[in-house]
């Protein structure tokens, strides 16, 4: 059986009316908190919790971030999963990872050590779209 984390009292002033509604409510710390988090808004779903959203648009944006966490290898077609945060991955996925997040394709494992490595970026980067890549990113 999980215990609830215990709570730490916070005391504020407020006018008297305003006491006086609270005090008929039928659990005022649960309204307190409610309405305390409804104004801070809730952890972004997108950054997860580096910023805060207002509650409409987390869980407007939520199902469709995980929904669309999803994306196929752009040279093999995999389905891969796409990370929001590179950090907590391997060194060599999370540079693959960065490459994506950074504007270049997205490769799995395979196919990323398979790809060369652009000489002006060090993207890897498929034989077959090197002319694509340096027409689009390295054109001046």
């Amino acid at each position: 059986m999980s215990r609830k984390a215990p709570k730490t009292v916070v005391a504020f002033k407020v006018e008297a009316e305003l006491a006086e509604l609270l005090d008929k409510l039928p659990n005022k710390s649960a309204f307190i908190r409610k309405a305390i988090a409804a104004q801070l808004g809730v952890a972004c779903p997108l950054c997860q919790g580096k910023s805060i959203v207002a509650r409409g648009v987390h869980d407007h944006y939520a199902p469709l971030i995980e929904k669309f966490s999803q994306r196929n290898c752009d040279s093999c077609g995999d389905s891969l999963a796409v990370p929001r945060d590179p950090m907590g991955l391997h060194p060599e996925s999370r540079d693959r990872l960065e490459q994506f997040l950074l504007g270049g394709p997205l490769y799995c494992d395979g196919c990323y050590v398979k790809a060369p490595t652009c000489t002006n970026c060090e993207w890897h980067i498929a034989p077959e779209e090197v002319a694509d890549h340096l027409r689009q990113v390295h054109c001046d």
